[in-house]
């Protein structure tokens, strides 16, 4: 017991703030950045091996692929948010089977996920825009990824709750090693085995089944307060429920953004054809490798805050959340500048068409314009989840692609056209910034008045106002005005 009693991850309690988040965030950043270079590898590979269609259809699974990675988050994001938690809370038989629950969840879910895609994979492929030509190529691909659907959701849900048990490193390293592993066996397979891109799905599930193998060892470690046991796997519903309930914002995150992307893209096309597409396309992967940056940043806020929070230590808590905010803005401001001085030069890595290098210039230019706004929406959010506030995490996480950048780009761009679809981005970053500090000055306000109230189900803002209407609602409809509901 004394032996167990060591590894458990204290010095998310006791540790100062600021060093905790470089030992806890760096590594998350450079998982980010590693993870995002998965797409990037086949792609080449891809094109050299089997030829530009091929390209093109693999383009067309990546809304695809981001859908299913948003029910792995559903579950990998909740129960390792949990798991902090229970850890804070010194609850270790309850962190123990919150992993236990994580690979029965993701099993079931990934396992619904890859039966439901590969009865209607044609349908879904096309609704993505797959065309005659490419149809071929990306269901060969998304039929072997679909198949092995269900260790990935594993790998992925596995490796956030190392994170989250104390272990970023590992967590870092095995990620790192997935992408080593799949750069070595692309060629491999599409080259030499000849299998296409085929292989380059082959190569992809190889490195992830290699990763979780060594996670799987990694938590079977008696020595760790978080391990496997026989008895872990039995789902339990409060923690069935909570992880659903705090995954669900990063969940419809992801999934909106699937619908998000195809809507911007025909709004480029009605008003700006291909060219402004392919525009968008260079500007999203250059503002996205700072959104990488600032995700990776939350991560490490995560298991702080958790933690924390659970052990009731909320000066703790709001240091780690204004650390990572004051580093995420700074982080923004850097793309921000870039955006405005260089976007030239930014967008010539990826074309050198002259046409589309003026096109994608002013998208960049607009649409990091006011980019530290984003920091401020994305750290706030994840505050609120790291927490299990799932009610304002889930409103926050949509109000910038749903409830703002959609009605917004909708109103703008019969008039401005294109112009107005660039607008629309930093327009609806403000307004979800403004809307987070909001809610995240009333969480501090009812903290500094009533310190206990922050652990209750009331401090979740958006459940207390929805069942207020719902209470409201009955009132009028059953003329019960002066009686409780």
């Amino acid at each position: 017991m004394k032996k167990l009693e060591t590894n458990i991850p204290t010095e998310l309690g006791t540790a100062p703030v600021g060093k905790l988040l470089k030992q806890y965030a760096f590594p998350a950043i450079i998982a980010q950045t590693a993870a995002s270079l998965y797409n990037m590898v086949d792609a080449i590979f891809i094109g050299q091996g089997v030829g530009a269609l091929a390209i093109s259809g693999l383009a067309i699974t990546f809304p695809f692929m981001n859908m299913a990675n948003a029910f792995g988050t559903l579950v990998g994001v909740g129960g390792s948010t949990l798991c902090s938690m229970l850890l804070g809370q010194k609850d270790y038989v309850m962190a123990r089977r919150t992993l236990g629950n994580v690979v029965v969840l993701n099993a079931i879910i990934g396992l619904l996920f890859s039966a439901v895609s590969l009865v209607f994979i044609d349908s879904i492929l096309r609704f993505f825009g797959a065309s005659d030509a490419t149809i071929p190529y990306a269901r060969e691909y998304m039929e072997i990824i679909l198949a092995a659907n269900v260790i990935t959701h594993i790998y992925f849900g596995l490796n956030a709750v190392l994170r989250s048990s104390g272990h970023p490193k590992e967590a870092m390293f095995t990620i790192m090693f997935t992408v080593v592993i799949n750069a070595i066996l692309d060629p491999v397979f599409i080259f030499w085995m000849k299998l296409g891109i085929k292989g380059a799905a082959i190569a992809t599930v190889l490195s992830q089944t290699l990763s979780l193998m060594w996670i799987v060892y990694l938590l079977s470690r008696k020595s760790e307060v978080v391990h496997f046991e026989k008895n872990v796997f039995r789902l339990h519903r409060k923690l069935v429920k909570d992880s659903f309930s705090i995954g669900m914002a990063p969940f419809l995150l992801n999934f909106t953004a699937c619908f998000v992307t195809i809507l911007v893209n025909n709004m480029l096309g009605k008003y700006g054809g291909d060219l402004s597409i392919g525009a968008f396309g260079i500007a999203n992967r250059i503002f996205f490798i700072f959104v990488m940056i600032c995700l990776g940043l939350t991560q490490g806020m995560q298991p702080i805050v958790g933690y924390n929070f659970g052990a009731r230590q909320m000066d703790r808590t709001f240091e780690t959340m204004r650390k990572t905010m004051k580093w995420s803005i700074l982080v923004m401001s850097i793309g921000c500048l870039a955006g405005w001085t260089v976007p030239r030069l930014l967008c010539r890595m990826f074309t050198s068409d002259a046409e589309l290098l003026d096109r994608a210039k002013d998208a960049l230019r607009i649409i990091m314009s006011l980019y530290p706004t984003v920091a401020v929406g994305i750290v706030i959010g994840n505050f609120f989840q790291s927490m299990g506030k799932a009610g304002v995490a889930i409103l926050l996480s949509l109000s910038r692609q749903i409830l703002f950048l959609i009605p917004v780009m909708l109103l703008l761009s019969p008039y401005f056209g294109v112009t107005g679809v660039w607008f629309s981005f930093p327009i609806s970053d403000l307004i979800c910034a403004i809307m987070a500090l909001i809610f995240l000055k009333r969480l501090m306000v009812s903290y500094k008045n009533d310190p206990e109230s922050i652990y209750s189900s009331k401090q979740d803002f958006v459940k207390r106002y929805l069942d207020r209407a719902s209470r409201i609602y009955l009132r009028l409809a059953f003329f019960k005005k002066g009686r409780k509901i």
